[in-house]
């Protein structure tokens, strides 16, 4: 086994961990909530500024909390996009100023890689062939996973990503940021079926999303009731919002678990298991309906810890495994992608 030490700061969460093989020694997340709470979602220059505060104590965190120094580091990994580019650029000059200072190679990671490997860390990792399908703020994609070096995009987002609508739809309900955790709240006490929101694409026969049209009906609705009748109805109406997001995702899971728009054609369509990832994967609803889809169609269900959910840098040192590292000095051009 090796020691990575690995850094991810694409978005507003300022991680760092260290990871032996399959096995999670640490991994730190400074969360920066508070920070863009105010704002009603991430401002990407705030971002850059409290990953420079955060970037270095991080990293001491996650070393000593590993009981390790440096120099028992094999090598070190670091997210590479995609990403807001001046968090990312943070990540990744730390990451060449700690690495060349100790001439350690260096892995550049994809962060999506990042969360389809999360399922490869202990306890319980899976092994491919698995649908993983990620679903965060940034990104909503299915990808087919055949191997522990990449993915194949079977289907993604044509607008906005069900991350963001979850967002979206939490500031024009007045339930603050993060969005996806404060709908899910909301809608414990509210019923599904109280308004008919759309499930865009549904029945069609391609395994891509659409959360823009499901925003304007929410839109539509808050305006109709105006605002007492949006706060009389607030948890109905986050409650079928959530149930409509959930709803596309599953319904494209499904397909794609069937080989596309008909059952499994061939063994090449077939897929062992069903991952998810990124932080709409942490909702309680979604893994629900994930865990009753797979029962249905006699897949294995991986659902990685919440914490895993959301970006950390475990999973970009679980990605670097199978990413070649660059030596000293040849990553000391790269940029940030």
């Amino acid at each position: 086994m090796s020691l990575i030490l690995a850094l991810e700061t694409s978005c507003d969460d300022t991680c760092t961990a260290v990871v032996d093989g399959a096995e999670v020694r640490s991994n730190v997340i400074s969360s920066q909530v508070a920070a863009h709470e105010r704002f009603g979602g991430i401002v990407p220059e705030v971002a850059s500024r409290h990953h420079l505060e955060l970037v270095n104590p991080v990293v001491d965190a996650a070393l000593a909390e590993a009981g390790v120094g440096l120099e028992r580091i094999d090598s070190l990994a670091v997210t590479r996009g995609p990403g807001l580019i001046g968090a990312l650029l943070i990540g990744v000059s730390t990451a060449k100023g700690i690495a060349a200072a100790a001439r350690k190679p260096l892995h550049g990671v994809d962060h999506l890689h990042g969360h389809v490997a999360a399922n490869f860390l202990e306890p319980d990792p899976i092994e491919p062939p698995f649908l993983c399908l990620i679903a965060s703020g940034g990104h909503t994609l299915l990808a087919g996973v055949t191997g522990h070096s990449g993915y194949s995009v079977l289907g993604q987002t044509l607008d906005d990503a069900a991350g963001e609508a979850l967002d979206k739809a939490a500031r024009l309900l007045g339930l603050g940021y993060p969005g996806g955790p404060a709908i899910e709240r909301e809608a414990r006490g509210g019923n599904p079926a109280a308004f008919e929101f759309p499930v865009a694409m549904r029945d069609d026969p391609r395994l891509d999303f659409s959360f823009s049209g499901l925003k304007t009906a929410l839109l539509y609705a808050v305006r109709e009731l105006g605002d007492d009748g949006t706060l009389e109805h607030r948890a109905d109406l986050a409650a079928s919002f959530q149930a409509a997001v959930v709803d596309q995702l599953v319904a494209k899971l499904r397909r794609a678990a069937r080989g596309g728009s008909r059952r499994r054609r061939s063994a090449a369509d077939a897929w062992d298991a069903i991952a998810l990832g990124g932080g709409v994967a942490a909702n309680s609803l979604l893994r629900e309906r994930v865990a009753e889809l797979c029962e249905v169609e006699g897949l294995e269900l991986k659902l990685v810890a919440r914490e895993l959910c959301t970006d950390n840098a475990a999973m970009i040192a679980a990605a670097a495994r199978y990413v070649e590292p660059a030596p000293y000095p040849d990553y000391l051009a790269w940029d940030a992608l």
